[in-house]
């Protein structure tokens, strides 16, 4: 269902985090790491391209490269699994994405996918950076920087994203203080959040929730176990 408005029922609000300002002149020449090359080319992190580069998927100038200290020349061929790779520019996109569009690269089914929408917003190879669920609208990231989107995505780090809500009735003081202590959701796994803002209009709410983590349709699930009626 839908509001008055036309959006979804779930929204993802934003993102809280910050960043650190790289530090000037950190690459005295032209040359690059292997494992940062890869990363600026879209293709993933610097930790995961050290996995990689150690089991040889990575060939230079036509040669299998497994020493991570090699620096990349703007003159070597760099090719990851046999697709060439280019240090690209650092492309970061916002989509507030809409209702009925998964987010996926590709979908064997058919179905919308984010990527459609962002085709051509860049010529790089840009990635989603997350997820949100079909029936859910809200701000999404696309990059093509895979340092960043390990940085945002990994449980370590601990970003944080608001989530807007509406439910039918209104959370109790006890589903509050449940959905912060954390609810088993199924699966050995348990849903926890912080309510930020519950705002109640006639028989519906409008309630602001925090996720540190973020698993598969965790808010959904949590309310479902708490009974509430999205």
């Amino acid at each position: 269902a839908e509001n008055k408005k036309g959006y979804s029922k779930f929204v993802k609000r934003k993102t809280n985090t910050s960043f650190s300002k790289a530090k000037e002149g950190s690459i005295p020449n032209d040359k690059v790491r292997i494992n940062k090359f890869l990363a600026q080319g879209g293709t993933c992190s610097r930790r995961e391209a050290e996995k990689f580069v150690i089991a040889g998927a990575v060939t230079i100038n036509g040669k299998v490269i497994t020493d991570l200290s090699y620096k990349v020349s703007p003159s070597d061929l760099v090719k990851f699994n046999g697709e060439t790779i280019r240090g690209e520019k650092k492309r970061y996109v916002l989509l507030n994405k809409p209702k009925d569009f998964i987010t996926t690269t590709s979908d064997d089914r058919g179905r919308k996918t984010v990527m459609q929408l962002v085709e051509n917003a860049c010529t790089e190879r840009i990635y989603p950076v997350g997820r949100l669920d079909r029936n859910t609208t809200g701000l999404l990231l696309f990059t093509n920087d895979g340092d960043l989107q390990q940085f945002l995505t990994h449980p370590k780090n601990n970003v944080s994203k608001d989530y807007e809500v509406i439910i039918e009735g209104r959370l109790s003081p006890l589903q509050k203080r449940k959905i912060k202590k954390g609810i088993y959701i199924g699966f050995k796994e348990f849903g926890q959040a912080e309510v930020l803002d519950q705002v109640t209009e006639k028989t519906r709410s409008k309630v602001t929730l925090r996720l540190r983590q973020g698993k598969k349709r965790e808010i959904r699930r949590i309310f479902f176990k708490l009974k509430v009626k999205l």
